[in-house]
C-alpha cells in the first residue's frame, strides 16, 4: 500500500476528485491516509472527515518563517509514514526539507498548460484572468512533479481545454477543473501508485 497525503488550503475540489477515485478503486495501491491544511476551517477538511481520512491543520501564518513551517510539515508526513504527497490547491511554498525527503514523490496540479501562465502569483482565479486577458483560445491543466522552482518540475500529464468567447474567470475555472484537473490528478496518482512514473 502507498500512503498518500493531500495538502490543501481551500475548498478541496481536487481532494474530492481523489476521494471519489479512491472509492472506485482507481488509485492503484494508493490509499488517502492524511489531509494537511495550511489554514484553519477550510471545507477540504470537512470533505476529508466525511471520507474518514485523518486530518491535521498546520497553519502557515503561525510560523515565523518557511523553515519552521517546512519542519512541521516534514514531521507530520514522517510520523504518518507517507509515501506520496499530493498538492491539491495548496497555497504555501514547500521548503527544502520536504522537497529533499520527497524528491520525485510530490505531485501538483496546476490550472494551465505549463509553461504558460505559471510560476509566482499564478494560482486560482489569477490564472484564468490572465488567460482571458491574453486572449488565448486553448488553456488546460497540468499535473507535474514539484521541485524548488515554482511550477518547474517534470510534467506528468496535460489536458487542453477550450476557452469560450463568453467565458468569465469563474466559468473558465470551473471548466478547467471539470475537464482537466479532476481527470488528470487521480490519473497521475494512479500512475505513480502503479510504478509507471519511475
Amino acid at each position: 500500500m502507498i500512503k498518500i497525503a493531500v495538502l490543501v488550503s481551500g475548498g478541496g475540489t481536487n481532494l474530492q476528485a481523489l476521494i471519489d477515485a479512491g472509492e472506485k478503486n482507481c488509485l492503484g495501491q494508493g490509499k488517502l491516509s492524511l489531509v494537511i491544511s495550511s489554514k484553519e476551517g477550510v471545507y477540504a477538511i470537512e470533505r476529508a472527515r466525511k471520507a474518514g481520512i485523518k486530518t491535521i491543520t498546520i497553519e502557515r501564518k503561525i510560523y515565523r518563517d518557511l523553515k519552521d513551517f517546512d519542519e512541521a510539515l516534514a514531521q507530520a508526513l514522517a510520523e504518518n509514514n507517507i509515501d506520496l504527497v499530493v498538492l491539491a490547491g495548496f497555497l504555501s511554498v514547500l521548503g527544502e526539507k520536504v522537497l529533499k525527503l520527497y524528491e520525485n514523490k510530490i505531485i501538483n496540479v496546476h490550472p494551465s498548460l505549463i509553461p504558460s501562465f505559471c510560476g509566482k502569483g499564478f494560482y486560482g482565479l489569477n490564472v484564468h484572468k490572465a488567460v482571458l486577458e491574453y486572449g488565448v483560445k486553448i488553456t488546460g491543466a497540468t499535473v507535474h512533479f514539484i521541485n524548488e522552482t515554482i511550477d518547474g518540475g517534470k510534467i506528468i500529464l496535460q489536458k487542453a481545454v477550450n476557452v469560450l468567447t463568453n467565458d468569465t474567470p469563474q466559468s473558465l475555472q470551473q471548466r478547467v477543473m471539470e475537464e482537466g484537473e479532476w481527470v488528470l490528478l487521480p490519473k497521475a496518482v494512479e500512475m505513480f501508485c502503479k510504478g509507471e512514473l519511475n
